[in-house]
This record gives C-alpha cells, sequence and structure tokens, in this order.
C-alpha cells in the first residue's frame, strides 16, 4: 500500500477518535452501565453459543402428504387405548401431553391390577432430541421405544403383537389410515407400521422456549435473574452432561459421579440402572441424563421419581455430580434460569383426536 493512502486514513481514525472522547464526556452514568449491561449479556450469549443452538423446529411442518398421515395416525393410536390389554391405557395415560408429557406419579400403574412400572415415566416432549430411549437406554430410537410398553406385562400388556393388529384389522378406519400412511406396503398393519406412525407423531413434540429465544439473540428476553442462572449453569458445569438440543438426553452418567448419592439423599433407591442390561461393573447407577426441557413441570424427578422439588433436585445434582454446595440464592437463581426451557407444542397436537369406533 502507497503511503499516500494511509496518512488520510490514520488521520481520519484520529480524528474519530477525538470525537468520540469528547462525546464521551457527555455520555451519562446510566448510558455507560447499559453498555457494560450489554457487554456482559454478549459474554454470557457467547458462553452459551459454545455449547446450545436454538431448538429445532422444522419437524414441526410437514409437508409431505404421506408423512403427514402417518403423524395423523400416529396421534390417533397415541391416545388410543386399544394398545393396553383392559382397553383403558393409551401412551398418553403415562405420558400425558396436556401435562408436558407426564403423568407427575413416581412410577406409574399398568394395565393390570396391583402392577406399576419400576422407573419414573420421562417425558416424550423433545425426546427426538434423545440419543437413546427410556432411563437405561435400552431402545436405540422412538420407534424401538413405542414398541416396549405395549408389549411389557408390567405397562400395557398386550400379550404379543397379534392381538393389537387384530384388533386394528377391525377398525375401517384404522384400515384406511394405514393404507394411506404406508402406501407401498400390501398388509400395510404389522406391529413395526404401529411404531413407524406413533413415532412420528412423537418427532413433532418439540418445545421451543424462552431460552431459544435468548439463543436467537433476544438476551433481553431474559430478566437478571434469569441470567444469573444461566451464568451459574454454565459455570458450575452443568452442560458438560445436559447438553444438545434437549439439554440432557445425550449421555449415560453416573449418579453421584463426585460424591455418592445415598450420602446426600435417603430417598433415592438404590436402582443399579444400566448395570441390569449390562452386568459391567462401570454401569453401576448409571443412567441415561433427562432432558431439563420443561423440568419444572415434568416432575416429580429422578428416575425413580423421589424427588418432588425442582430445588431440591438442583441441590442434590450440585452435591452428587459436581461436588458443589450451592447457596440458597444460587439455587434460586437457577431455578429461574431453568423455568426459561419452559414451551408448548401446538394445541392440535396434544389435543385428544377422535379415535376410530
Amino acid at each position: 500500500m502507497k503511503k499516500g493512502t494511509i496518512i488520510p486514513v490514520t488521520v481520519a481514525v484520529l480524528i474519530g477518535l477525538m470525537i468520540f472522547m469528547m462525546n464521551d464526556r457527555t455520555l451519562s452514568s446510566e448510558h455507560v452501565q447499559k453498555q457494560e449491561i450489554a457487554k456482559e449479556d454478549a459474554l454470557l450469549w457467547a458462553k452459551a453459543r459454545n455449547f446450545y443452538y436454538g431448538l429445532p423446529t422444522e419437524m414441526n411442518v410437514l409437508t409431505d402428504e404421506v408423512e403427514l398421515a402417518k403423524s395423523e395416525l400416529g396421534q390417533l393410536l397415541y391416545f388410543d387405548t386399544r394398545l393396553s390389554i383392559n382397553n383403558e391405557q393409551s401412551c398418553n395415560s403415562c405420558h400425558n401431553l396436556q401435562t408436558y408429557g407426564v403423568d407427575n406419579l413416581t412410577t406409574s400403574p399398568g394395565a393390570l391390577p396391583g402392577t406399576r412400572g419400576d422407573r419414573n415415566s420421562p417425558t416424550v416432549l423433545n425426546a427426538v432430541f434423545h440419543a437413546k430411549q427410556f432411563w437405561d437406554g435400552r431402545a436405540a430410537d422412538l420407534e424401538e421405544q413405542a414398541k416396549g410398553p405395549i408389549l411389557n406385562p408390567v405397562e400395557m400388556a398386550i400379550p404379543h403383537e397379534g392381538v393389537l393388529i387384530d384388533r386394528l384389522l377391525e377398525v375401517e378406519e384404522y384400515i384406511k389410515r394405514f393404507a394411506q400412511s404406508f402406501p407401498e406396503e400390501s398388509q400395510p398393519i404389522t406391529y413395526d407400521n404401529v411404531a413407524k406412525a406413533i413415532a412420528s407423531f412423537e418427532k413433532r413434540l418439540i418445545t421451543p422456549s424462552k431460552f431459544d429465544e435468548f439463543m436467537a439473540l433476544n438476551v433481553e428476553v431474559f430478566d437478571t435473574q434469569e441470567k444469573r442462572g444461566l451464568k451459574i449453569f454454565l459455570e458450575a458445569g452443568c452442560q458438560s452432561c445436559h447438553d444438545g438440543p434437549a439439554l440432557g438426553g445425550l449421555q449415560e452418567r453416573r449418579l453421584g459421579e463426585q460424591v455418592d448419592f445415598k450420602q446426600v439423599s435417603s430417598k433415592i433407591n438404590h436402582d443399579k440402572g444400566i448395570y441390569e442390561l449390562t452386568g459391567n461393573l462401570g454401569d453401576q447407577y448409571k443412567f441415561k441424563v433427562p432432558s431439563l426441557r420443561n423440568i419444572e413441570h415434568t416432575y416429580p424427578y429422578f428416575h425413580d421419581g423421589s424427588i418432588h422439588e425442582l430445588d431440591e433436585s438442583v441441590r442434590i445434582m450440585g452435591k452428587t455430580q459436581l461436588n458443589k454446595e450451592f447457596t440458597a440464592q444460587e439455587i434460586e437463581d437457577l431455578v429461574a434460569f431453568l423455568k426459561t426451557l419452559t414451551g408448548e407444542i401446538p394445541a392440535h397436537l396434544k389435543a385428544t383426536p377422535a379415535i376410530p369406533q
């Protein structure tokens, strides 16, 4: 670059700095304070951006006619009590979409008298973003998960696939809808297709929230306490387990990684988690990390539904997983942040449809 082009630019920069310094003297302390707050907000957002994006919502919109038909079929099946041996329970019984995909019970009652599940029913909302399904991760995806409870003798207790298929074949509406959803198959009413349809519906149960607005650079959507809570969340290292779009669901971690949970809370049972499947001693007390989406509404907490209060859950997690003793104020701030993860699914998806007779 020639010298002649450098000097005018340098002079212009100096003049600009002088004008800025002169104007800066007239800035009110309030304006300076706002600048500092804006800077802090930008830094907080940038730190969060290292771990999180806004929640993908494109799956909520279906333009393909076959996929839409499959999702609508899945919604019918999700709410249909034919999927249980006593014709009284549906998927929605334990994963109620009116109450954020849970039943708010410690463990859920089964279809047969006196039976209950041995673990808390987790929310189905945003489950599409989980790497595996169930507390022990035994299902690879939503389709595999949908097959489990229907045939489980302690849950919906259908004795075998054929019983359910025979029930569906008696309903003209289902014959028509399965044909529309699986047009290339000569016998579309199969157990695999039941699971595919339910999974297609569940993939749309996505709940964007205030947190996603924040991540879209609308930092003012958070109040001061919510920002403090996010900052504590990140600085404490909570995101090391609660990562990904659902803020959880991607990892399997041991309860009590830093401090034995039995020393922190006497309420939590001694379920050995993934070890029950693998027999590997290293898997003792390991569970899939739950999602924090809608966490204020998906109580009771933990694999056994033993803790009903969100602030108590935060205290336990801080100690057992991070060996941190959060103060009362820090817990209050963390809870305020966690409540920004509450969202809603579209009303037409959570409404009970007219079940075919």
